[in-house]
């Protein structure tokens, strides 16, 4: 729209998106050393070059029209290409820094960072963020070309993508230290139809094991309890509220302490892999290449070293 390139600036559409991210005019202010009157002034002015309301209040909470939705798709990756443009060009000047944007689902945050403090003691010119969510968030993520990979379990299906496996990542059944079956050997499954299943929210790839092993065994709990994070999961399972299946690399502390246990179930651990995923179009910058081919070399033996007591 012609209208929108002689009109629209850069800088509204890095506020915009900041606000997006923070669902909060004051905390993308704070965010981005503005003040939140010069936040709203600029989404007010390109609200008025798209000719469209771009957020609206529900209640207390801020939220995106169906504008806004489809602004924030391409806005993202505008700035994307802008920022894959800068580390190319970058690299041209043989620039021995750079930076990269690395998404990783949730249960993969309890192990990159220590895999990224290592690699930041070789590199540490090389400026690395992540972006921490569900597998939903980071398939949006992938599409808009917010990051340069995300570390993943299974690869969406959806994209044009390319994946590789850099480590197992297998699933367990974790229980309260106290629970009745603890000890037991080969435990069949359908013994737990009368647990309560905790579960992840829908949108996550650990739910979605959970969900196919189900399918698998034909099995319906007595009770399923739907919880928003591996944190809060980990906290129920502790406080007796039930059982889960969860990755093993989301479990090192409490594991250590010995505050949950795991249940020896026929079929369990369900063996997954972990992923490294890309869009197949992009061409990766130096520094995230670096980080990529550092994650292939390492991530196994890593986690290797850290689990395999519990295998």
């Amino acid at each position: 729209m012609p209208s929108l390139l002689r009109h629209l600036s850069l800088r509204q559409l890095t506020v915009f998106l900041e606000a997006v991210r923070q669902m909060s005019f004051a905390r993308a202010a704070e965010s981005l050393h503005l003040t939140q009157p010069a936040i709203s002034m600029q989404i007010r002015q390109l609200e008025e070059v798209v000719g469209l309301p771009l957020f609206e209040r529900i209640g207390k909470k801020l939220a995106l029209t169906q504008a806004g939705e489809l602004l924030r798709h391409h806005a993202a990756c505008v700035i994307g290409e802008l920022q894959d443009a800068e580390q190319v060009l970058g690299s041209l000047k043989g620039l021995r820094g750079g930076r990269t944007t690395v998404g990783l689902v949730t249960t993969a945050k309890y192990f990159a960072p220590k895999l990224l403090a290592q690699f930041a003691q070789r590199h540490s010119q090389v400026d690395i963020h992540f972006l921490v969510g569900n597998r939903e968030t980071l398939i949006n993520a992938l599409r808009d070309n917010e990051i340069d990979f995300a570390v993943m379990g299974r690869p969406p299906e959806m994209l044009d993508t390319q994946a590789e496996a850099i480590a197992e990542n297998p699933h367990v059944l974790v229980a309260p230290k106290s629970h009745r079956l603890m000890g037991t050997r080969t435990i069949d499954f359908h013994d737990l139809r009368d647990e309560a299943f905790l579960m992840r929210e829908p949108g996550s790839g650990t739910r979605l094991v959970m969900e196919a092993l189900f399918k698998q065994y034909l099995f319906t709990p007595k009770r399923m309890v739907m919880l928003g994070s591996n944190e809060t999961v980990k906290q129920a399972v502790m406080a007796g509220m039930g059982v889960s299946l969860l990755s093993l690399h989301s479990l090192e502390l409490e594991l250590r302490t010995r505050e949950v246990s795991l249940l020896d179930v026929i079929g369990i651990p369900v063996l997954r892999n972990w992923h490294i995923v890309h869009m197949s179009a992009k061409k990766l910058a130096p520094a995230a290449a670096a980080f990529r081919e550092y994650l292939l070399s390492t991530t196994q033996s890593h986690l290797d070293k850290t689990f395999s007591r519990y295998r």
